[in-house]
């Protein structure tokens, strides 16, 4: 959760050990299994309906043809890709970050984010699917920009970036759930429950003090959020 920060602490100026955890957390992000604190979302079983109106028992969902297979799975690499660059953006900005409890703050959030890279990397397995080949470069890219928003713009700024880096995925998530199969309970299940996280993450943010960022910026990263969404639907 991102609360309220205090404004007069501070750290000291960036040395190796907070090098090498961001290291860290970049090598686990891209080549470690992630582990998440919560189970799996579960789909809600649709139930039938008599003529009569009686309900009879939960019915299991149509098994999904090859198309809808391929579709959910390239809908759902580009949901991981999003996770990936959710690590890179909470580590880069928490490198960046002077002030100890804020660190605290964005640190928690981005361990929460492991539960959406570890729901989203399940569901691809369980489609015969895989990740984007291309995560090295969308975790390099997205750390880069949100370090240096937050080196440039101090906190406040990269409260702002929260906001509406959250916004923004909340977004595209609402976008894929109009566009999954329908009969694809499993991904749609995993989908609402990231969505329902990230507003969540975008109002905590909102009250601990982030900034309006300027529309050049905001245009920037929904620019560059297309290209990766673009992109990763195929590699």
């Amino acid at each position: 959760m991102l609360l309220k920060h205090n404004k007069g602490a501070k750290l000291p100026p960036m040395n190796a050990d907070a090098l090498i955890l961001a290291a860290d957390s970049a090598l686990r992000t891209l080549f470690a299994k992630p582990r998440a604190s919560r189970p799996m979302p579960k789909p809600q079983k649709l139930l039938q309906v008599q003529a009569d109106s009686q309900m009879l028992a939960p019915s299991e969902p149509p098994e999904l043809t090859e198309a809808e297979k391929s579709l959910s799975a390239a809908l759902m690499r580009v949901n991981h890709v999003g996770e990936i660059c959710a690590q890179a953006l909470y580590t880069g900005q928490a490198l960046a970050c002077q002030n100890p409890a804020l660190r605290a703050k964005l640190d928690a959030a981005c361990r929460e984010e492991t539960d959406h890279l570890s729901w989203t990397a399940e569901r691809l397995e369980q489609l015969n699917s895989r990740p984007s080949l291309l995560n090295p470069v969308w975790y390099a890219g997205a750390f880069a920009l949100a370090y240096a928003t937050a080196k440039v713009g101090g906190e406040r700024v990269s409260l702002g970036f929260v906001v509406e880096t959250e916004r923004q995925v909340e977004a595209h998530l609402h976008s894929h759930l109009a566009r999954l199969p329908v009969g694809d309970t499993a991904s749609i299940a995993v989908v609402k429950a990231m969505a329902h996280d990230e507003a969540q993450h975008a109002r905590e943010a909102q009250r601990a003090g982030a900034a309006e960022l300027p529309e050049p910026l905001k245009r920037l990263m929904a620019l560059s959020g297309q290209v990766m969404t673009t992109v990763a639907h195929r590699i």
